[in-house]
């Protein structure tokens, strides 16, 4: 009897806490109270400012799939994979819904870091696609499933950078990120992150659903057709 009277409350109970994405953030959903998503990124969405994430007014349908992604094994990771398992896909859409909705941030103390080269023009001769062709002049982002780099932690960044080079990321469509990567030296992916960290985050229109990178087709065009991007010195 002392079962059949709870069992109805504890429903309503994990109802209430899964309702909207803001409450999952803050309660865990079902993940659990220790794997409140505010505990990491934040309230404000904004990440730690060192291994943690921005998720404040990313492409909702980018966040979407790295969530479905952790989830699938895709793309592991030893705190997020356990916790995408965890939660039901309506609490994962709601979730990533409530921080894509909230405002980038402005970055107000903007170091001078010059642009490396590479970024911006690739390097034809070992088949480096110029990152900005996917992601953007200055990180902000260039269309559904290319995600805004700007302002991200620089160690977070550098982290992924090293995981796409290991291979252990293994989410990018075509083997787009992990092809764009590989020719990279040590001290170019320090000095892309380093300056990523340093530009101001704006918004790119939202894709509405799950993505697969569009860089996908930048790395299927022939390599003449990309154009150079010089610099902005």
């Amino acid at each position: 009897m002392l079962t059949a009277g709870c069992h109805p409350a504890t429903n309503q109970t994990d109802a209430a806490l899964t309702a909207t994405g803001e409450l999952v953030a803050l309660s865990g959903g079902g993940a659990g109270a220790r794997n409140a998503c505010f505990s990491c990124h934040g309230l404000d969405g904004q990440g730690d400012g060192d291994s943690v994430p921005r998720l404040a007014g990313m492409d909702v349908g980018y966040l979407q799939k790295q969530m479905q992604d952790y989830a699938d094994d895709l793309r592991p990771d030893p705190v997020m994979t356990p916790i995408a398992k965890r939660l039901t896909e309506d609490e994962r859409r709601a979730v990533v819904a409530w921080y894509a909705a909230m405002p980038a941030p402005v970055n107000e103390a903007r170091r001078e870091v010059r642009v490396p080269a590479v970024y911006l023009e690739g390097d034809a001769a070992r088949g480096i696609i110029p990152c900005a062709s996917c992601h953007g002049d200055n990180g902000q982002g260039a269309g559904p499933g290319n995600p805004a780099l700007a302002g991200q932690p620089a160690a977070y960044t550098l982290e992924q950078f090293r995981r796409w080079k290991r291979t252990d990321r293994r989410n990018d469509p075509r083997g787009v990120m992990t092809a764009a990567v590989a020719p990279l030296t040590s001290g170019e992916m320090v000095a892309i992150a380093a300056w990523l960290e340093t530009r101001s985050p704006s918004r790119s229109p939202d894709s509405g659903g799950p993505t697969a990178s569009v860089s996908a087709s930048a790395a299927a065009e022939p390599a003449a057709s990309r154009g150079i991007r010089r610099p902005d010195r």
